[in-house]
């Protein structure tokens, strides 16, 4: 809650440019702490809700994992290639609170030149051996870590602190990795099942607009239904690409296809990205 500090700052500093009295500063200090404490108790209660979202959406994600690695043991190629894209969303709609745990997040998710070599396995290592090299020999091990890795991030996922901070920018961090790094198709780029983690992103952004939109739309409903408009821009334009319950491989998408979807993110983003002045504003 940063912006109510910096507000009690600049009212203090007011205050002795015009003079004023001791008492009347502290005052205004206590007055800008009561409104932060409040702000946070008013918090409270998304936050608490969010925890359990992502917590569910990691539960969701062990089984899936589990799932996927007992496939690629088994040797059921095509069983772990259905599985991989749909496994992947669960992790990427918790993000905000995977991604916390920055030596889980790289042994789970790291792509190709993201890690030396020689410490490179995950989803992605095995994504690479299941498209590129067309096998699940020699993975088991492999996928035996991944699943130790998994269950590991549901073991911490409970020690998380879930700040308003965290969900404001978890939000925007969300839809800003998908226009920066999986428009352009380099995270799944064996597979090709970019956009199962393009929609879970942005589902996970919404999960956290949901939550934080009555409080936006007590200060500002223009932004919040513009929100809510930018977010069924996105959608429609998915749901085009559906294929079945999943998603088209991304390189069936055309050049304009890929640059509308880009397009629609980025106008989402810029309203989002004003949620954390307006709810913090006081």
């Amino acid at each position: 809650m940063k912006i109510y500090k910096l507000s009690g700052l600049v009212l203090l500093s007011s205050s002795l440019l015009f003079g004023c009295s001791n008492s009347d500063q502290t005052s205004t200090t206590e007055k800008a702490k009561k409104t932060q404490n409040t702000s946070t108790e008013s918090f409270k209660g998304v936050s608490d809700e969010y925890r359990q979202y992502a917590i569910s959406e990691i539960e969701e994600f062990v089984k899936a994992t589990e799932a996927f690695t007992t496939a690629v043991k088994n040797g059921e190629i095509d069983k772990a290639k259905e599985l991989y894209g749909p496994a992947r969303m669960h992790y990427e709609r918790a993000e905000p609170i995977a991604e916390s745990f920055g030596d889980l997040d790289p042994k789970i998710d790291a792509r190709e030149g993201d890690v030396p070599d020689a410490e490179w396995g995950g989803y992605h290592r095995i994504e690479k051996g299941l498209w590129i090299e067309n096998t699940t020999k020699g993975y088991e091990q492999m996928a035996d870590q991944l699943m130790k890795d998994v269950n590991l991030l549901r073991a911490k996922a409970d020690t998380v602190e879930v700040t308003p901070d965290l969900l404001i920018t978890g939000a925007v961090d969300l839809l800003n990795e998908v226009s920066t790094s999986k428009v352009t198709g380099e995270e799944d780029r064996y597979s090709h099942t970019d956009l199962y983690d393009f929609a879970a992103n942005v589902e996970g952004a919404e999960k956290i607009y949901q939550l934080l939109k009555p409080a936006l739309e007590k200060k500002d409903k223009d932004v919040s239904t513009e929100i809510q408009a930018r977010f069924d821009d996105v959608y429609s334009l998915l749901n085009q690409h559906k294929n079945g319950d999943g998603y088209k491989l991304y390189t069936e998408l055309t050049e304009a296809q890929v640059k509308e979807l880009s397009q629609a993110i980025d106008a989402l983003a810029e309203p989002l990205s004003q949620i954390g002045i307006i709810t913090e504003a006081s």
